[in-house]
């Protein structure tokens, strides 16, 4: 079963630059625990509408309870695509463009959104729609520090929103297996998670001059950087996937990779994101143009019954996520589902046993939870304990030293230097109200 993250929902804040949102409660979710009738239809506002975002929009488009009202984003041209899209498959034309996040989210009529922006974008966009009263659907990781997804995680709770985010593997069965065999004891008494995500093999396209470049007709690149440094614009900064790269717009694929798979660890074995552990982990940076996050790296967390999740990137170890038990194995990735002994794979589950979602299409399953109220089977407290693992790992590599993280306190034991890493600075006017 081959599957990209393009193919993903198919399958299966108030904030900034001296402007405000007001409070707004969407009219269709004026009901008991803003729900949404069932006779009524979900709308939709789509938040960044580039290649994965056209991809979200189009997941959401094949559904027959959510209408899609309203698209945003930064390129002119992407916009208009989009708007093209959407008026082609209602056959009208009445899909509403934006340049600016915020307006988009002050529409009344919106129930829910769509944000496909660039990482140093969730927090502020997530927790400005959650307070407008939107439900939504959130591309991970949720920010760029542990921090912002700390906040983000607040945010959503305090408001009593739906979030779902792009952890989809939950919503396929390979990986629905893998974690059930792992959560009833089918393999034993777990000791080693081995998880492995993409990173190096991802380079960066652009390789023009560094200088500063005149921005294009059409593109916004102030409100594309938004919260992130004051750079001058360089298409170096925006290609893809060299944004992916650049520590000013994502924490590496450590993490925007590494949520994927840690997801899938912490799914299948709960201490992994629970417990207290150290950690030791060591990496290379990239230093290829304008990049400079993570390149490759190795890490060991070890937790106090004796666990250990290993985590590198896949050049180094097999791709997918791994548990390890002292009656037999399960492996899980993308491509397939491996078992030893290779019976596991035909276990017929009890009804005794923890089941973890009925979940088949990521899409659907969220717009169920905004009519049920219900989480979503990638809730916001899934994402940030997965958003998290992989920027810890990218701390103790950057400081070469052994960790101590403590869950309860959300800081690292007796090491100032770690836990002043857990923040960065937004930039630019732009900040959490």
């Amino acid at each position: 079963m081959n599957m990209n993250r393009r193919q993903f929902l198919g399958r299966s804040v108030a904030a900034g630059a001296g402007l405000a949102l007001p409070n707004i409660i969407p009219a269709s979710a004026l009901g008991a625990d803003g729900a949404v009738a069932p006779s009524e239809k979900i709308t939709l506002g789509c938040i960044g509408v580039g290649s994965q975002g056209k991809n979200n929009m189009n997941s959401f488009l094949g559904l027959p309870d959510c209408h899609v009202v309203a698209v945003c984003d930064t390129y002119a041209d992407r916009r208009r695509e989009a708007k093209d899209i959407v008026d082609a498959k209602y056959g009208d034309t009445g899909c509403a463009m934006f340049a600016d996040f915020r307006e988009l989210i002050a529409r009344k009529d919106i129930d829910a959104v769509v944000i496909t922006a660039q990482d140093h974008w969730h927090l502020l966009m997530a927790t400005a729609a959650a307070r407008a009263g939107k439900d939504m659907y959130c591309e991970k990781p949720l920010g760029v520090s542990v921090g912002e997804s700390t906040r983000l995680r607040e945010v959503v709770r305090e408001t009593k929103r739906v979030f779902q985010t792009g952890t989809w593997q939950r919503s396929l069965e390979p990986f629905q297996r893998a974690c059930t065999l792992a959560r009833n004891g089918y393999v034993g008494k777990i000791h080693t998670v081995e998880v492995a995500t993409e990173g190096p093999k991802y380079r960066p396209k652009y390789a023009g001059t560094l200088e500063p470049q005149p921005v294009p007709d059409g593109f916004d690149w102030e409100m594309w950087r938004g919260p992130a440094p004051a750079k001058p614009y360089n298409p170096g900064r925006v290609a893809w996937p060299d944004w992916y790269l650049i520590w000013d717009y994502c924490a590496g694929f450590i993490t925007n990779w590494g949520v994927h798979h840690l997801d899938i660890a912490n799914w299948g074995l709960p201490e992994i994101g629970d417990a207290p552990f150290e950690l030791e982990c060591t990496a290379t940076y990239r230093n290829e143009g304008f990049t400079d996050n993570v390149d490759s790296w190795s890490a060991v967390f070890t937790y106090g019954s004796g666990l250990r999740m290993i985590f590198k990137d896949s050049v180094q170890q097999k791709s997918g996520c791994r548990f390890v038990g002292d009656k037999g194995w399960v492996h899980v990735d993308r491509s397939g589902i491996w078992a030893e002994p290779e019976s596991l794979l035909k276990v017929e589950f009890k009804d005794t046993d923890i089941k973890l979602t009925d979940s088949t299409h990521h899409g659907g399953n969220l717009l169920e939870c905004i009519r049920s109220r219900k989480d979503p089977v990638s809730d916001v407290d899934a994402a940030h304990k997965a958003t998290i693992l992989g920027m810890q790992a990218d701390i103790a590599a950057r400081l070469k030293q052994k960790l101590r993280w403590d869950p309860k306190a959300a800081h690292f034991v007796n090491n100032d230097d770690a836990n002043k890493m857990l923040e960065r600075p937004m930039h630019n006017g732009w900040k959490l109200t």
